[in-house]
């Protein structure tokens, strides 16, 4: 079967439900993977459009996140809307994700209309390859094993992503490739052109898209500096608050690098900064996030 995108867009098809504690709430499912509890990304976007849909004309600029309890895979999340301002320019909305009764998602993201005004935007890294020099996780996976990789894993991190992902220096699936260093960059593209959405504009979608797509690697420089993989045994990590700026409007059908940094690793958690570019130049989107990270060696 050939990689498909679908999987994103199954996990931001949400429906309406009868509001228990806000004033507004849909469900939706989170999408299958080989780890114990959901992809972290899942509640990051499908959050985003939970808000989005309650809001007019202006698009999301700002969006701050807590993640409070672990989420079952393949099971249904309920999004609790807060309507808590309709400005002029802004709008402000709080949403909490619940599943069996608990809350376990919580977030405030901020939507403006848009203003004249100055520019400026970061650069983005100069003298990295290009995406189509590299090899897909498909091709840089096919001989390798070790650690707790399985079939499942190496299956999920080929092809079940919805998102073609490619490294700088190198991926760090199995072993730590391309050195401890704290930066690292990553090539992101759909592996299909994105369906339509019910209840989405496609600049809403993609903005999604982005949402979800983010919290894949952005530990991954966290990792690198303390020379662990993904399959490394005894490793275990969680994502635990995530920020993330909309800088300028994007569409989802190009390559985008997602250049990312290390800032910080201590007391058994990790922060990375990412920043995501287009292929010429343009700075569209920053994420910060804070992770537990785990080991066998601190525990030893």
């Amino acid at each position: 079967m050939n990689p498909t995108s679908s999987i994103f867009t199954d996990a931001i098809t949400l429906k309406a439900a009868e509001p228990e504690v806000f004033d507004v709430a849909f469900t939706a499912t989170t999408q299958p993977c080989p780890w114990p509890k959901a992809y972290g990304g899942d509640m990051v976007a499908q959050a985003l459009v939970a808000a989005m849909q309650t809001v007019q004309d202006k698009a999301v600029h700002s969006m701050h996140s807590y993640f409070m309890r672990p989420v079952d895979i393949g099971a249904e999340v309920r999004y609790e809307v807060e309507i808590l301002r309709d400005g002029r320019g802004y709008a402000t909305r709080q949403v909490r994700a619940y599943q069996g009764g608990k809350p376990t998602y919580v977030c405030l993201a901020s939507f403006a209309a848009g203003e004249p005004g100055g520019t400026f935007e970061a650069t983005m890294p100069q003298g990295l390859p290009g995406p189509d020099t590299l090899p897909t996780s498909a091709t840089y996976l096919a001989d390798r094993t070790g650690g707790t990789m399985t079939h499942a894993s190496k299956a999920y991190w080929s092809g079940e992503r919805s998102f073609d992902m490619r490294h700088v220096p190198g991926p760090v699936y199995v072993t730590v490739d391309g050195g401890t260093s704290p930066h690292q960059g990553v090539w992101v593209k759909p592996y299909d052109a994105l369906r339509d959405v019910d209840g989405l504009a496609v600049e809403q979608r993609d903005t999604a898209a982005l949402a979800y797509v983010c919290d894949y690697t952005i530990l991954e420089p966290a990792l690198r500096v303390l020379d662990l993989a993904w399959a490394d045994e005894g490793l275990v990590t969680a994502s635990l608050d995530h920020a993330m700026w909309f800088h300028r409007p994007v569409r989802m059908d190009d390559w985008l690098l997602y250049a990312q940094e290390a800032v910080s690793v201590d007391s058994g958690r990790g922060s990375a900064i990412g920043r995501f570019f287009t292929r010429d130049g343009s700075h569209v989107a920053t994420v910060v996030q804070e992770g537990m990270i785990r080991t066998a060696r601190a525990s030893s």
